[in-house]
């Protein structure tokens, strides 16, 4: 290999990052050509990167981990039954593809779906391919993935495929190849973006040399083209997701945020004579186009899978009406079955009258007896897999197995399966892979790749992403590729001999400004929202008692004290054990703010979203090493500092629309409730001595209540303070006053001059407390005041949540 490259006086020098880079006999190399040439572009990289030094050069990828870090970029693994979540694995070395191979790739990847997007409306309409003899009829029946349901429904869009993705690898003969097509729910898009950010935040500089193709204006047609369609209708768009465990939620929420769409759940919406609607605060709102990325069997309970606990039921119905565009229309799954390779070289010379420019890997169906002879025969030459199998967003061939991996006993029970069921198998040449360089320890080593290619469709036709994301292999062997099994993701690079026009989301200056409603806001990222904060107000209160209670016992030593056993006893209401240092009850609110806030992370700032994940990751911390008194203490000190940073970020940086509402509604709702019974038990008859002190401490207002009262008045001072003082932000009448502002704000909170039931019931519990006076304020009356701001919640709830 020729690693040498001229300096500035002409004379050979070798860069050192690539000094040691080993390339494999018979493998092809993105970095390096047959001649052992450094490619162009690769060679004004490596010059970069040995200009910055291992040292700076190290750095810069550890800002670019530091980054996904932040932004929260994870997806799941599975190991068993459980999940979890995976940090998302960058491979900081971007893949560098001119701009001449990628217009070809381009063109065959248009070729492609064209001819894909032919099949699958065949399939679904006039199915003259299997009665031409082009497709086995054996291949479409025993699909699950073909949805007989749909047959005869042609989409409102008039197309079956609008989003599809692609693995392609490089053979040793230099060509691409298609390794696999992705049409039922494509993944990782947005995570194609996030390679980007992090990738152009460790190397920014070099990116903006490099005349490097932006991927913003891919998306910006895709959606474009999304709320055309969607504006003849009236109706909004959304991303239809199965929810927080997916293993690519993270990249529906971001997607979501990214492109402005909602992100919906099947139980966000409802079919109602044949229209999808939306269940927002403002009541139904009808849905125009679904992007989807939920797998279509999952989508309608009531006309496909019936065990489906994530779908709509009516769907189907909608889709027969005409009344929702779905992206992809259902049933397009089947295009990504393994066995339908085999005969995609057929249907291209009879439907495109030639080959497709890019071919794809050589299979074989079992189900037909000469080529289950040729697998048999060439068994252990071949990969053997299932023929009707898809894959997982992040695998590649998933499923399948070099046939002389095999022991005897699995060989000769596997040619007994294939010979007596070989509909089910298939065989398919076995891939060899290029490498491209990946950086381990500070330097690069040459590990195999394939591409991940994105194609959409836009008003003026298809467009092809320019550089989608490369999957890289851990180690030499191919299937380490997967990110299931360790692999990792790197940005792609598409190289122009010319400047790059920057662009952006942003619409062009002229268009027409468009505002969203108050109300377009679903009722399950509402009901998240309040919830949220009512457990960043439960877990606030439990802190505070919780420091209270263990500064007291840092400083008396004496668990069994009046104040000490009163206290405990209150926390033995809510679940919290006084008696551990970090109690369970405390981390299971934490984890619940964590979990409601992870349900609407396309309303939620990354921010906001560290921050939360700061906490929670603190206080497991301390829990594996706080010890009970002044230590604990102390904990619950870091850990009310931390909170309030979360809610100061909430405060000053959410947008006052309707999120903003229900997550303040929670707040308040929650806060009022705490103080009331808080202060109810401080002050009941038989609260020991300190219970008042104590009260103050943790309302937070200890310093007010010295300079409101200057002579105290004992309990009912703190009580005129805590509950009844309109001017303390810690009060039960505050929290009350700004709950019915609130409240009124809703939609449908005031209408026509008349009050909502619930904007009724705020003023009627406030007026009841601002014509209080503070002897009034027995504990019976605290806990009735609980107990009706609790019927108050449950009066949002019927409103604008159910």
């Amino acid at each position: 290999m020729n690693t040498h490259d001229q300096d500035h006086d002409g004379e050979l020098a070798i860069p050192s990052i690539i000094a040691d880079y080993q390339l494999h006999p018979g493998i092809p190399d993105e970095m390096i050509d047959a001649d052992g040439q450094i490619r162009p572009g690769w060679s004004a990289l490596m010059a970069a990167f040995d200009k910055l030094g291992p040292g700076e050069l190290g750095a810069r990828f550890e800002r670019a981990d530091q980054y996904l870090r932040d932004a929260g970029v994870f997806y799941r693994t599975y190991e068993g039954t459980e999940s979890h979540e995976r940090a998302w694995p960058l491979a900081h070395v971007p893949l560098l593809v001119d701009e001449a191979d990628w217009a070809r790739i381009s063109t065959g990847l248009i070729e492609r779906v064209e001819l894909l997007e032919t099949v699958v409306a065949d399939v679904y309409g006039d199915n003259t391919l299997v009665q031409q003899g082009l497709l086995p009829p054996e291949l479409i029946a025993r699909n699950d993935e073909f949805l007989r349901p749909l047959v005869g429904i042609k989409p409102t869009s008039g197309h079956y495929l609008h989003f599809c993705a692609f693995e392609l690898g490089r053979g040793p003969d230099g060509a691409w190849w298609v390794l696999g097509d992705r049409t039922q729910a494509p993944s990782g898009a947005g995570f194609a973006l996030e390679n980007r950010v992090a990738t152009t935040h460790a190397l920014s500089d070099i990116y903006a040399e490099m005349n490097v193709h932006r991927l913003a204006g891919f998306f910006r047609d895709f959606r474009d083209m999304l709320f055309a369609d969607a504006k003849r209708d009236g109706g909004w768009v959304g991303i239809l997701t199965p929810g927080q465990l997916n293993e690519t939620y993270f990249e529906h929420a971001y997607i979501a945020r990214y492109l402005g769409l909602m992100l919906l759940e099947g139980e966000d919406l409802l079919v109602q004579d044949g229209k999808v609607m939306v269940r927002t605060v403002a009541g139904l709102m009808p849905v125009s186009a679904l992007w989807r990325r939920m797998d279509a069997a999952f989508v309608d309970p009531l006309e496909l899978r019936y065990d489906s606990r994530i779908g709509t039921p009516g769907m189907v119905e909608a889709l027969r009406h005409g009344s929702i565009s779905m992206i992809n229309a259902l049933g397009t799954g089947l295009l990504e079955t393994r066995a339908l390779a085999a005969f995609m070289p057929r249907l291209a010379r009879k439907l495109l009258g030639a080959p497709l420019l890019l071919p794809e890997i050589a299979t074989w169906w079992c189900g037909q007896p000469a080529e289950q002879q040729h697998v048999i025969d060439n068994f252990d030459e071949l990969m053997i897999g299932p023929a009707f199998a898809t894959t997982l967003p992040f695998d590649d061939l998933d499923g399948t197995r070099l046939g002389s991996t095999f022991s005897p006993a699995e060989k000769a029970a596997m040619i007994a399966a294939i010979a007596s069921n070989g509909a089910n198998f298939v065989g398919q040449e076995k891939v060899q892979l290029s490498t491209a360089p990946v950086y381990v320890d500070g330097k690069l080593q040459p590990r195999p790749i394939t591409l991940r290619v994105y194609a959409a469709r836009t008003r003026d036709g298809w467009s092809i992403m320019p550089g989608g994301f490369a999957r890289v292999g851990s180690t030499l062997d191919t299937s380490a590729i997967a990110m299931q099994r360790g692999g990792q993701a790197a940005d792609v690079w598409v190289l122009s001999s010319q400047p790059v026009e920057p662009v952006s989301l942003l619409p062009n200056s002229g268009k027409t400004l468009v505002r969203s409603t108050v109300g377009d806001l679903p009722s399950r990222a509402a009901d998240n929202l309040i919830w949220l904060g009512r457990y960043a107000e439960r877990c606030e209160a439990t802190l505070r008692i919780l420091r209270a209670y263990h500064a007291r016992l840092g400083e008396l030593s004496n668990a069994d004290l009046p104040i000490l056993t009163h206290c405990a006893d209150f926390l033995d209401t809510v679940d919290v054990d006084a008696s551990e240092a970090m109690p369970q009850g405390l981390l299971s609110s934490i984890n619940s703010a964590v979990r409601s806030a992870g349900q609407i992370r396309d309303r939620f700032s990354p921010d906001g979203w560290l921050a939360l994940n700061d906490l929670q990751k603190t206080a497991q911390r301390f829990a594996r090493r706080v010890s009970s008194g002044d230590d604990s203490s102390h904990a619950m000190t870091v850990l009310l500092r931390k909170l309030a940073g979360f809610s100061g970020l909430v405060h000053e940086n959410m947008y006052r629309f309707a999120g903003w509402r229900f997550l303040e509604l929670g707040r308040r709702l929650e806060r009022a409730i705490q103080i009331a019974r808080i202060t109810a038990w401080l002050t009941s008859e038989g609260a020991p001595n300190g219970s008042v002190e104590m009260l103050l401490e943790i309302g937070d207002s200890v310093m007010s209540h010295r300079r409101r009262y200057s002579v105290s008045a004992g309990a009912q001072s703190v009580i005129d303070m805590l509950i009844l003082d309109p001017l303390n932000p810690r009060s039960a009448i505050f929290q009350l006053s700004e709950l019915r502002a609130q409240i009124e704000m809703l939609p449908g909170g005031v209408v026509d001059g008349q009050l909502s039931p619930a904007a009724k019931a705020a003023l009627e519990i406030e007026t009841g407390l601002r014509t209080a006076d503070a002897i009034d304020m027995v504990p019976a009356r605290l806990d009735s005041l609980a107990s009706d701001i609790v019927t108050l919640s449950g009066l949002i709830a019927a409103a604008y949540l159910v």
